[in-house]
Protein backbone atom coordinates (compact mmCIF):
# COMPACT_ATOMS: atom_id res chain seq x y z
CA UNK A 1 0.00 0.00 0.00
CA UNK A 2 2.87 2.26 0.77
CA UNK A 3 5.98 3.18 -0.85
CA UNK A 4 9.85 3.38 0.13
CA UNK A 5 11.97 6.78 -0.09
CA UNK A 6 13.47 6.01 -3.38
CA UNK A 7 16.83 8.16 -2.73
CA UNK A 8 20.47 7.93 -2.64
CA UNK A 9 23.35 9.01 -1.31
CA UNK A 10 23.23 11.36 1.71
CA UNK A 11 19.24 11.49 1.69
CA UNK A 12 18.94 7.57 2.01
CA UNK A 13 19.99 6.97 5.00
CA UNK A 14 18.64 10.73 6.87
CA UNK A 15 16.48 9.42 9.63
CA UNK A 16 12.99 11.08 7.95
CA UNK A 17 11.46 8.96 5.55
CA UNK A 18 7.99 10.72 4.27
CA UNK A 19 6.88 9.38 0.99
CA UNK A 20 3.69 9.57 -0.99
CA UNK A 21 2.55 6.30 -3.54
CA UNK A 22 2.18 7.96 -7.18
CA UNK A 23 -2.06 7.32 -7.60
CA UNK A 24 -3.07 6.21 -11.27
CA UNK A 25 -5.82 8.47 -11.55
CA UNK A 26 -7.75 10.83 -9.35
CA UNK A 27 -11.14 12.09 -9.18
CA UNK A 28 -12.58 15.40 -10.79
CA UNK A 29 -15.44 15.92 -8.52
CA UNK A 30 -13.20 16.03 -5.45
CA UNK A 31 -11.23 18.41 -6.29
CA UNK A 32 -13.93 20.91 -4.92
CA UNK A 33 -14.82 19.29 -1.92
CA UNK A 34 -11.61 18.13 -0.14
CA UNK A 35 -11.04 21.31 2.01
CA UNK A 36 -14.52 20.69 3.04
CA UNK A 37 -13.97 16.71 3.51
CA UNK A 38 -10.97 17.26 5.61
CA UNK A 39 -12.65 19.84 8.09
CA UNK A 40 -12.83 17.14 10.68
CA UNK A 41 -9.53 15.91 10.09
CA UNK A 42 -7.75 20.13 10.36
CA UNK A 43 -9.26 20.27 13.96
CA UNK A 44 -7.85 16.88 15.37
CA UNK A 45 -4.87 18.12 13.72
CA UNK A 46 -4.99 21.29 15.28
CA UNK A 47 -5.09 20.08 18.75
CA UNK A 48 -2.36 17.75 18.28
CA UNK A 49 -0.19 19.78 16.75
CA UNK A 50 -0.76 21.68 20.56
CA UNK A 51 -0.06 19.16 22.21
CA UNK A 52 3.26 17.80 20.33
CA UNK A 53 4.13 21.58 20.72
CA UNK A 54 3.75 21.45 24.38
CA UNK A 55 5.54 17.80 24.51
CA UNK A 56 8.69 19.40 22.37
CA UNK A 57 8.56 21.45 24.84
CA UNK A 58 9.36 19.41 27.78
CA UNK A 59 11.71 17.46 25.47
CA UNK A 60 13.50 20.70 25.72
CA UNK A 61 14.95 20.21 29.04
CA UNK A 62 15.07 16.19 28.90
CA UNK A 63 17.62 16.67 26.01
CA UNK A 64 19.22 19.26 27.90
CA UNK A 65 19.70 17.12 31.03
CA UNK A 66 19.40 13.75 29.88
CA UNK A 67 20.35 13.88 26.33
CA UNK A 68 17.64 11.77 25.65
CA UNK A 69 14.18 12.68 24.14
CA UNK A 70 11.66 10.77 26.02
CA UNK A 71 10.31 7.77 24.01
CA UNK A 72 6.40 8.15 24.81
CA UNK A 73 6.71 11.92 23.81
CA UNK A 74 8.53 11.28 20.64
CA UNK A 75 6.41 8.43 19.55
CA UNK A 76 3.24 11.06 20.14
CA UNK A 77 4.87 13.80 17.68
CA UNK A 78 5.56 11.23 15.69
CA UNK A 79 2.30 9.78 15.16
CA UNK A 80 0.89 13.44 15.23
CA UNK A 81 3.16 13.76 12.07
CA UNK A 82 1.96 10.82 10.48
CA UNK A 83 -1.46 12.13 10.61
CA UNK A 84 -0.75 15.33 9.12
CA UNK A 85 1.33 13.80 6.57
CA UNK A 86 -2.14 11.62 5.58
CA UNK A 87 -3.84 14.61 5.61
CA UNK A 88 -1.60 16.84 3.60
CA UNK A 89 -1.23 14.22 0.55
CA UNK A 90 -4.95 14.30 0.12
CA UNK A 91 -5.48 18.00 0.54
CA UNK A 92 -2.61 18.40 -1.81
CA UNK A 93 -4.29 16.63 -3.96
CA UNK A 94 -1.75 13.47 -4.15
CA UNK A 95 -3.73 11.02 -2.72
CA UNK A 96 -8.08 10.99 -3.70
CA UNK A 97 -8.58 8.44 -0.40
CA UNK A 98 -9.99 9.67 2.66
CA UNK A 99 -7.58 9.68 5.55
CA UNK A 100 -8.20 7.74 8.27
CA UNK A 101 -9.18 9.03 11.56
CA UNK A 102 -5.78 7.27 12.85
CA UNK A 103 -2.13 7.43 13.03
CA UNK A 104 -1.00 4.30 12.49
CA UNK A 105 1.32 3.43 10.10
CA UNK A 106 0.46 1.31 6.80
CA UNK A 107 -3.28 2.49 6.64
CA UNK A 108 -2.89 4.90 4.33
CA UNK A 109 -0.82 4.81 1.01
CA UNK A 110 1.92 7.44 2.60
CA UNK A 111 4.88 6.60 4.21
CA UNK A 112 5.93 8.90 7.20
CA UNK A 113 8.52 7.90 9.73
CA UNK A 114 11.19 9.07 12.34
CA UNK A 115 14.23 6.69 13.71
CA UNK A 116 14.43 7.24 17.52
CA UNK A 117 17.59 8.51 18.51
CA UNK A 118 19.41 6.85 21.57
CA UNK A 119 21.48 9.98 22.64
CA UNK A 120 21.62 13.76 21.00
CA UNK A 121 23.72 16.89 21.85
CA UNK A 122 22.42 18.77 25.06
CA UNK A 123 23.21 21.43 23.14
CA UNK A 124 22.23 22.00 19.99
CA UNK A 125 18.38 22.48 20.83
CA UNK A 126 19.67 26.21 21.83
CA UNK A 127 20.61 26.48 18.21
CA UNK A 128 19.18 24.71 15.57
CA UNK A 129 16.35 27.44 15.13
CA UNK A 130 19.17 29.39 14.24
CA UNK A 131 20.99 26.88 11.81
CA UNK A 132 17.90 26.12 10.18
CA UNK A 133 17.28 29.28 8.83
CA UNK A 134 19.18 28.45 5.55
CA UNK A 135 16.32 25.82 5.20
CA UNK A 136 13.83 28.15 5.83
CA UNK A 137 14.64 30.92 3.21
CA UNK A 138 15.05 28.07 0.89
CA UNK A 139 11.51 26.51 1.89
CA UNK A 140 9.68 30.00 2.00
CA UNK A 141 10.52 30.00 -1.99
CA UNK A 142 10.12 26.54 -2.39
CA UNK A 143 6.66 26.85 -1.13
CA UNK A 144 5.79 29.82 -3.25
CA UNK A 145 6.67 27.30 -5.96
CA UNK A 146 4.81 24.41 -4.72
CA UNK A 147 1.51 26.87 -4.52
CA UNK A 148 1.42 27.59 -8.25
CA UNK A 149 2.05 24.01 -9.29
CA UNK A 150 -0.95 23.27 -6.81
CA UNK A 151 -3.12 25.62 -8.88
CA UNK A 152 -1.80 23.99 -11.83
CA UNK A 153 -2.14 20.27 -10.88
CA UNK A 154 -6.15 20.85 -9.69
CA UNK A 155 -6.52 22.53 -13.64
CA UNK A 156 -4.36 19.10 -14.55
CA UNK A 157 -6.89 16.90 -12.26
CA UNK A 158 -10.06 18.48 -13.93
CA UNK A 159 -9.12 18.10 -17.32
CA UNK A 160 -7.33 15.00 -17.01
CA UNK A 161 -8.09 13.30 -14.35
CA UNK A 162 -4.41 12.91 -13.30
CA UNK A 163 -1.14 15.36 -11.79
CA UNK A 164 1.80 14.88 -14.07
CA UNK A 165 4.35 13.13 -12.32
CA UNK A 166 6.77 16.16 -11.97
CA UNK A 167 4.41 17.57 -10.32
CA UNK A 168 3.77 15.33 -7.79
CA UNK A 169 7.38 15.03 -7.65
CA UNK A 170 7.62 18.55 -6.75
CA UNK A 171 4.90 18.26 -4.02
CA UNK A 172 6.23 15.41 -2.21
CA UNK A 173 10.00 16.45 -2.79
CA UNK A 174 8.85 19.69 -1.04
CA UNK A 175 6.61 18.10 1.73
CA UNK A 176 9.83 15.88 2.22
CA UNK A 177 12.23 18.51 2.75
CA UNK A 178 9.63 20.69 4.95
CA UNK A 179 8.87 17.45 7.71
CA UNK A 180 12.96 17.24 7.47
CA UNK A 181 13.47 20.63 8.95
CA UNK A 182 10.53 20.10 11.20
CA UNK A 183 12.24 16.92 12.81
CA UNK A 184 15.46 18.84 12.96
CA UNK A 185 13.52 21.76 14.44
CA UNK A 186 11.66 20.20 16.43
CA UNK A 187 14.76 18.09 18.75
CA UNK A 188 13.84 14.40 17.28
CA UNK A 189 17.09 14.35 15.30
CA UNK A 190 20.44 16.30 15.22
CA UNK A 191 21.45 15.19 11.87
CA UNK A 192 21.43 18.32 9.88
CA UNK A 193 18.68 18.38 6.90
CA UNK A 194 20.28 17.65 3.39
CA UNK A 195 19.61 20.33 0.71
CA UNK A 196 17.50 17.97 -0.95
CA UNK A 197 13.84 16.95 -2.88
CA UNK A 198 14.79 13.67 -2.65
Amino acid sequence: MVTEVASSGETANYPVTFDVAYPDHLSRLLIFVKFLLAFPHFLIVYVLGIVSSLFTFIAFFAILFTKRYPRGLFDFVVNENRWSANLAAYTYFLRDEYPPFSWDRGEYPVTYEVTYPDELNRWLPLVKWFLAIPHQIVLFFLGLAALVVWVISWFAILLTGGIPRGMFDFMVGTTRWTYRVAAYTGLMTDEYPPFSLK
